[in-house]
């Protein structure tokens, strides 16, 4: 008896043929038989790892402030976080628990006239008066209103308040809970946030501070980058300072991580200490009645580092394997239109759009796992390079693979690599010309790496948001933080968006040209 079996409906998949885990088998057949782009994988690997030697062994230091002086190592806060901490402090010792109110005016500027945006002034409770000691600070800043700054590197927004009006402020110990609030009163409190003191001393420092950070400005000129800053001055009138508690002592003015800081005490109509020339770093205090003026510079912040991404840059080679990850994208489909086995792929899978998702996905993992061969060989052998041409601790950061950055950037590197060629793929199945894909490729990708350290700032940045060279975001470890203005440049592997939203804006560009690309090569002919 002969059986007849019913015809197949058309675009249904032949079982055990058309099924999506045979077609991957398929493509990953085709792509494992073809000898040429096993060598091309090869030679992505080698690339990257000696253009990123390369990079490291030639990366120079550069002695600038980056936290601290001349190249010196800068100083450090809680958890080993490079920080800046100089300030003028007029304060008293506070013994146990307690408290500090005053009616705060300013921060307005002395050079420049207008003070920079994170100018400050405020009542603050230290351990001592120590660089890199702990603390929690309340404050009215120039361009930011109020706000709560502990551990240096946490900063919790309080209201709006102007650097003209008065604004009253206090800061309440107990025990090593710090609690911040704000008025526009005097009478009706709200409360900012708490920090927490890393320490169990009893004797804390506690009084009025001023800072105000250096003005810097970037300019780029035919390809060379200048970064100036210039030391600022302002002020801040207190009044209506009460301190509760078991409070010891006369108001002393220290220049808090300065040279011969101080440690003055204050007088009713005089300065303490010597007056400075306007620019000079020292901190300048006035009293008439119970009213203080004070006027200093410097800031109490995270550091700013001046330097390349040490990450970044020994995972460099990745933008020149870029190109041949690319090709091997684009050849992976190209290849098959160009010899027509394209028609004899779709006439055993009918639905054209699972094969082209089929090929993402072996290129895709292929390229992810050789580019992460890579990215740890790169790491593991720039790193020793950068040690041995001067960048070391306490300067520069010690890393370690199983930090939680550096693996973000290494696996996201072979992630990055792996999107690439899922991209040229998409662009090949839309161009089917191998040559004309390989060129929108560099002109999207290669083109805008190169433009970044060539054109002027603000364009680079808006290229490194908008392009697909967004995705390099996820190679870089050097922490930003709101609160201060820091230098960002694209030669030190800098990116103006986060890392994870660099490398979202990369993924946006390949769905949509992959979604595209599935939309054509349903309706247009083999």
């Amino acid at each position: 008896m002969t059986t007849v079996s019913p015809p197949r409906r058309p675009g249904t998949a032949l079982v055990g043929r058309d099924g999506f885990p045979q077609l991957l088998r398929a493509e990953w057949t085709k792509l494992r038989t073809v000898r040429r782009w096993g060598l091309t994988l090869l030679a992505a690997v080698v690339v990257t790892v000696l253009i990123s030697l390369f990079s490291a062994s030639s990366s120079g230091i550069e002695t600038t402030r980056g936290g601290g002086e001349g190249g010196s190592p800068a100083p450090t806060g809680p958890g080993g976080v490079s920080i800046r901490d100089d300030f003028t402090f007029v304060h008293r010792t506070l013994t146990g628990d307690g408290a500090i109110t005053a009616r705060v005016t300013g921060p307005t500027g002395e050079q420049p006239r207008e003070a920079p945006e994170w100018a400050k002034a405020g009542v603050l409770i230290k351990e001592s008066t120590d660089p890199g000691s702990d603390y929690a600070a309340v404050m009215v800043t120039a361009g930011h209103g109020v706000r709560l700054q502990s551990e240096f590197v946490r900063d919790v927004a309080g209201g709006a308040a102007s650097a003209t009006t008065p604004h009253w402020l206090r800061l309440v110990r107990e025990d090593a809970t710090v609690t911040a609030y704000e008025s526009a009163d005097g009478r009706t409190w709200h409360k900012v946030g708490t920090a927490r003191l890393g320490t169990s001393a009893e004797a804390v420092q506690v009084g009025l501070f001023v800072a105000s950070p250096d003005t810097r400005s970037m300019e780029r000129r035919f390809g060379n980058v200048s970064v100036s800053d210039e030391p600022s001055r302002s002020s801040g009138r207190f009044d209506e300072v009460t301190v509760k508690g078991a409070v010891g002592g006369d108001w002393r003015l220290t220049d808090v991580g300065r040279p011969n800081g101080g440690g003055q005490p204050t007088g009713d109509g005089q300065p303490a200490g010597p007056e400075q020339p306007t620019g000079a770093g020292q901190g300048e205090l006035r009293r008439a009645g119970g009213a203080f003026t004070v006027t200093g510079s410097g800031d109490i912040a995270p550091g700013t580092p001046m330097q390349p991404d040490l990450v970044a840059t020994s995972l460099n080679g990745s933008q020149l394997s870029l190109v041949l990850v690319a090709a091997l994208g684009v050849l992976f489909i190209t290849a098959e239109y160009r010899r027509g086995m394209i028609r004899t792929t779709f006439v055993v899978s009918p639905r054209r759009g699972r094969v082209l998702l089929a090929k993402a996905v072996v290129i895709g993992a292929v390229t992810f796992v050789t580019g992460l061969v890579a990215s740890f060989l790169s790491y593991l052998l720039s790193m020793p390079a950068l040690r041995d041409s001067g960048h070391k601790p306490p300067l520069f950061p010690e890393f370690s693979l199983t930090d939680g950055p550096v693996l973000r950037a290494v696996f996201g590197t072979a992630a990055l690599l792996a999107l690439i060629a899922v991209l040229a793929l998409g662009l090949g199945a839309l161009l089917r010309n191998t040559a004309a894909a390989i060129t929108t490729v560099v002109v999207v990708i290669v083109l805008p790496l190169i433009l970044v350290s060539m054109v002027p700032l603000g364009l680079s940045q808006w290229l490194q948001r908008l392009t697909p060279v967004a995705g390099f975001a996820i190679q870089e470890t050097t922490p930003h933080y709101d609160q201060v203005a820091s230098r960002c440049l694209p030669e030190d592997g800098c990116y103006p968006q986060g890392a994870w939203t660099g490398f979202g804006t990369l993924a946006a560009y390949v769905v949509v040209v992959l979604g595209v690309a599935v939309w054509r090569v349903r309706k247009r002919d083999a």
